[in-house]
């Protein structure tokens, strides 16, 4: 299992689009991902999820990843945040 802390960098926040391309990027792997924030977990696989984190600007996620692939997932992943959700 990985933990991870990520902040969203992008100004509009983790709105519709960028979570919609989270879970493109999370559903090519077979580990289990999960968003936290706020005491809070979802499945990173889930738009629904995802969206409910209501995540804006400069607020901070924990990602947790676990299975076979979870290191290159974590890659993926940390690469979108850090991209500030550029495609």
């Amino acid at each position: 299992m990985i933990e991870y802390i990520v902040k969203i960098k992008n100004r509009e926040g983790l709105h519709t689009r960028p979570a919609a391309m989270l879970v493109k990027i999370t559903s090519k792997f077979k580990s289990d991902i999960f968003l936290s924030r706020g005491g809070f977990s979802v499945n990173a696989k889930s738009i629904i999820g995802v969206m409910t984190l209501a995540a804006e600007h400069n607020s901070e996620l924990t990602v947790r990843l676990e299975g076979d692939d979870e290191a290159i997932a974590l890659i993926e992943v940390l690469e979108f945040f850090e991209s500030g959700f550029a495609a």
